[in-house]
């Protein structure tokens, strides 16, 4: 059941995806896979394999709040940007947080969108 908004939070090892309106919340986690090898680069690969599974997680979601560590945000921001424009352009906010439960996570998330779909101009959907 694709929902309107998400909040991701991210680090480089994890990311959670929660999908929610206002009445429901639906929860994903995306773990990368880390592989030890002694590849040249082989760090970077995993890492973009994991970026990109959680832009695949996106897909179908019209807003998109993503929430971490600035290290961590500005990788995965990077990447989207660079090699999935459209998960990029679903983006609508950054924001850095510390380890939040996950309802803390949509509470302040839900806020955010209040904001910003007030700015917008847009309806928040219900």
């Amino acid at each position: 059941m694709p929902l309107f908004h998400a909040v991701v939070s991210i680090d480089h090892h994890t990311a959670q995806v929660l999908q929610f309106d206002t009445e429901h919340v639906q929860a994903q986690k995306v773990k990368s896979h880390s592989q030890h090898t002694r590849q040249h680069a082989s760090a970077a690969r995993t890492e973009h394999e994991f970026f990109g599974e959680v832009c695949d997680a996106l897909a179908g979601i019209t807003e998109v709040l993503v929430v971490g560590s600035h290290q961590a945000m500005a990788d995965f921001r990077h990447y989207a940007e660079k090699h999935r424009p459209a998960a990029a352009a679903q983006i609508v906010g950054y924001e850095s947080v510390d380890h939040p439960s996950e309802g803390q996570l949509v509470a302040m998330a839900r806020k955010y969108f209040v904001k910003y779909d007030r700015m917008a101009g847009t309806p928040t959907p219900t």
